[in-house]
């Protein structure tokens, strides 16, 4: 497993994550197999999990803390706070509850789920800073935000930065190509990508048969190394299958070079 730096820190998080959107299933057996490919993904290499509060009501983050509790120290965990729970209050009480679900005292990475226009971003990031503060955040990190929101977010901060922002990032769907990806190229500011599949939209049909062969990969792998290609990118494919999980890691020694990378990249302008 490859590792990168997280924005200007010397905090190492793994270039494939494991992301658990749906996840946190309250039937027994596909609990277990979800709680299944979380551990095998960490004996795997991998240290970095992502979750919300939103996600299945809270159960995924109920789970996430099941199956780290005997690693917490190794693990980085990311969760996020809701857009209707941007008040300053509202943050405080909701990392509370996710804190108390994940069974932890601290939040590696405390993400805004989505931007929330009819509360301000200073209010929000002044309870941001306040958690970082107390100890119960490490780092402040936002999601969905456009260029615009999200350089209003690092000016609302008066002690702490922006780490990351968590976007849609695939061979498919390249919007942040345009501003946010060069600007956090430029910020070492950290991209987390999700949907890196294109949410199981393989395109398998495209990709000659030559370049698996010669990277000795499946077409998901392949598009997991595209996208995680340049140097702050990281990426978070969905971790309910641990087949799935030991496939996704295994793309991230994949090496594409120049040539490869950019007729790829040229398919699916």
């Amino acid at each position: 497993m490859r590792f990168k730096y997280l924005n200007r820190t010397k905090e190492k998080i793994s270039v494939i994550g494991m992301g658990t959107w749906k996840m946190g299933s309250l039937d027994p057996n596909t609990r277990k197999i979800e709680l299944q490919s979380i551990k095998v993904g960490l004996e795997a290499g991998i240290n970095l999990i992502d979750t919300a509060e939103s996600y299945s009501l809270g159960e995924s983050e109920r789970m996430v803390g099941e199956a780290v509790k005997e690693k917490r120290d190794s693990v980085f965990i990311a969760t996020k706070v809701s857009p209707d729970h941007l008040r300053y209050d509202d943050v405080i009480k909701s990392c509370e509850k996710s804190l108390e679900r994940l069974s932890t005292s601290y939040i590696d990475l405390y993400q805004v789920h989505w931007p929330n226009p009819r509360i301000p971003i200073k209010e929000t990031m002044r309870a941001m800073e306040k958690l970082v503060e107390d100890g119960k955040v490490r780092y402040i990190g936002v999601s969905n935000f456009s260029l615009t929101q999200l350089k209003e977010a690092e000016e609302a901060l008066s002690r702490a930065e922006i780490v990351s922002n968590q976007v849609e990032y695939s061979i498919k769907s390249r919007a942040i190509e345009k501003d946010i990806l060069p600007y956090a190229e430029r910020e070492k500011i950290t991209i987390i990508a999700y949907s890196p599949l294109a949410r199981g939209n393989i395109p398998a049909d495209i990709i000659p048969q030559e370049l698996l062969d010669k990277y000795k990969a499946t077409p998901a792998q392949l598009m997991l190394a595209w996208t995680i290609r340049p140097q702050n990118v990281v990426a978070i494919p969905k971790a309910a299958n641990p087949q799935h999980v030991l496939q996704n890691v295994a793309a991230s020694d994949m090496a594409l070079d120049d040539a490869d990378y950019s007729w790829l990249s040229s398919l699916f302008q």
